[in-house]
């Protein structure tokens, strides 16, 4: 399973501290322990590290803290990989240098820097992307305070696109963003203005740049690439193209650069098959949009592929032993709402 340093797990731990509240249980939930975290040197489960950030999100009652814990944070926790950025001499560079070196901080986590386009997409390795916000948005922050640091200016994305999706955004985010979030995208990407690329940063230091490189390209060499699971491709692949009803196994192949038959042989030797799978994402980002997004069940349909709510009813009622509705009313009362509303538009889901 692809690991990390566990920087984002302390400082959740370290805030649940802050508000008295006892993490042990949170910890086992996620599968982690204390000593893991008390622990700088040990390396942490992405996978654990995502749950434990949902977690702490509902114990704190705390529904940004992502965005709460790296606009927080002192930048230098990051560690070799700030230092690499910071020393470089340009935005480009430094971000150019951030993605080869990205995986160092978080195998789960890679990074593809576009200098033409001034554009840094973030993608998940090994690990599925499904309704994860916390820890993706944990990211998009900590790049652009990152900037900002480095260039000391307010600098502004021109752009910044999440998968995951939102009823709507804070408007502390949105004051510190200096724009909109483009939710439900097909992407996890931040953008900046081509300027920003040639800008100076102020703690430039080619000869101390040259000694990090060094250390950094010693680390790749030493560690061994994480091998990526083939059933978070595929529902990695899966979740974007559930709202548009384009989730066939044929098309999923044909992203994953395989025939539809090499793809039902290689899950079928993993005791998987294309339709299981479907059906367990479909449960999970269910449960995840009626418990989290508070979304109407007719949007939850869409979300999911289904155009009429009562097919997404039977569906639900097939999984759970309950309708969308009554899970939700179980779950939390006050969440309930009307399973009769009506279904929207494709068009202005997209565009949400």
């Amino acid at each position: 399973m692809p690991s990390a340093t566990g920087g984002i797990a302390r400082l959740v731990w370290a805030r649940l501290r802050e508000a008295g509240i006892q993490a042990d249980g949170l910890l086992s939930k996620a599968r982690l322990t204390l000593e893991q975290i008390q622990d700088r040197k040990a390396r942490l489960s992405v996978e654990s590290q995502i749950k434990f950030l949902e977690l702490g999100a509902e114990a704190l009652h705390d529904d940004a803290l992502g965005f709460h814990l790296a606009r927080d944070f002192d930048l230098r926790e990051i560690g070799l990989l700030y230092y690499v950025a910071a020393s470089s001499g340009t935005v480009a560079e430094a971000l150019s240098k951030t993605e080869r070196y990205c995986r160092l901080a978080n195998e789960g986590i890679s990074l593809r820097f576009a200098a033409k386009d001034m554009a840094i997409a973030l993608s998940y390795v090994g690990v599925e992307r499904r309704s994860d916000r916390h820890q993706i948005e944990f990211w998009v922050t900590s790049i652009i305070r990152i900037n900002r640091a480095l260039t000391n200016r307010r600098v502004v994305p021109s752009r910044v696109k999440v998968a995951h999706r939102r009823r709507a955004m804070p408007a502390e985010v949105r004051s510190f963003l200096g724009c909109e979030i483009e939710f439900g995208s097909d992407v996890d990407e931040i953008a900046f203005p081509q300027s920003v690329g040639q800008m100076p940063i102020e703690s430039a230091d080619h000869h101390l740049n040259d000694l990090l490189v060094t250390f950094c390209e010693e680390a790749l060499a030493h560690r061994k690439p994480g091998g990526v699971s083939l059933r978070s491709s595929v529902e990695n692949a899966i979740a974007p193209l559930l709202p548009h009803r384009e989730a066939r196994a044929e098309e999923i192949a044909r992203r994953l650069g395989m025939s539809h038959r090499t793809l039902a042989r290689r899950l079928a030797s993993e005791g998987l098959t294309f339709t299981g799978i479907m059906d367990e994402l479909k449960i999970d980002l269910a449960k995840s949009y009626l418990k989290k997004d508070e979304l109407p069940i007719s949007q939850t349909a869409w979300l999911l592929g289904y155009g009429e709510v009562s097919a997404f009813t039977h569906a639900f009622r097939r999984w759970t032993g309950m309708t969308p509705r009554q899970w939700r009313a179980a779950d939390d009362p006050k969440r309930a709402d009307n399973v009769n509303d009506t279904p929207p538009r494709a068009k202005n889901a997209r565009a949400s």
